[in-house]
């Protein structure tokens, strides 16, 4: 019987790498810092990078090499945030915000894109330039104050999450909170791809988890439209 061929492994990202970042969050040492990252993260991360823009196919993206480096010097002013006591490992932490990162960049060239009037038509209706289809300011204020409401609300419901499962999603949704200029882009399916690879749950369990933050997700809902936040 022939052997079945192993499946390549993609463990560029190791535990040595995952230790180095460990380490880098938890010192000030600037000398150390600056050798951690160096010598072991500033290579891993560049390999991330380009693993992931080239897995989820944002190669299309227009000067797509500018903003690979431009996604690594991000991570690098961020890695400080990373905090392992959190429950979730360095890379499932790192990959995600980069995959969100490239997102944001594909919604915001489909904007542009969107509102840019093809010449023939601009021509027929020069009034057409003046059609904005991005979202006003104030209800861009208004969502992200509420945002930030829910987020200071989300703060003090970890009491009531203590469970390893539980705990387990509460911090894995509030990692999606941390880059909240990326939670527009969010659809359902995406939301549940990073929450699995987060918290290393499968979907059934995140929903049975999620369904007890509802509850007081709805609280807030109410509270929130009638002016009592």
């Amino acid at each position: 019987m022939p052997r079945k061929k192993k499946k390549k492994s993609n463990m560029y990202f190791t535990q040595v790498h995952e230790d180095a970042i460990v380490e880098f969050s938890s010192t000030d040492d600037y000398d150390v810092r600056e050798v951690l990252y160096t010598k072991t993260i500033q290579p891993v991360f560049s390999q991330m990078v380009d693993k992931i823009v080239f897995t989820y196919r944002f190669t299309s993206l227009p000067d797509v090499d500018d903003l690979r480096e431009d996604c690594k010097v991000y991570l690098a002013t961020i890695l400080s945030k990373f905090d392992p006591n959190k429950g979730s490992k360095a890379f499932s932490y790192f990959s995600v915000i980069t995959k969100n990162w490239f997102i944001h960049k594909v919604k915001k060239n489909k904007k542009k894109m969107e509102r840019e009037v093809p010449f023939d038509i601009a021509e027929l209706d020069p009034e057409i330039h003046f059609i904005d289809k991005s979202e006003s300011y104030q209800s861009k204020t208004m969502r992200r104050e509420r945002i930030e409401q829910l987020k200071k609300e989300m703060e003090t419901w970890q009491v009531d999450f203590s469970k390893e499962k539980e705990k387990k999603v509460y911090d894995a949704v509030m990692i999606l909170f941390d880059s909240v200029d990326d939670i527009e882009i969010f659809n359902k399916k995406a939301i549940y791809l990073y929450l699995r690879e987060i918290t290393g749950m499968n979907t059934k369990q995140i929903v049975s988890q999620l369904n007890k933050m509802r509850k007081r997700y709805r609280e807030f809902q109410k509270d929130w439209n009638n002016g009592k936040i």
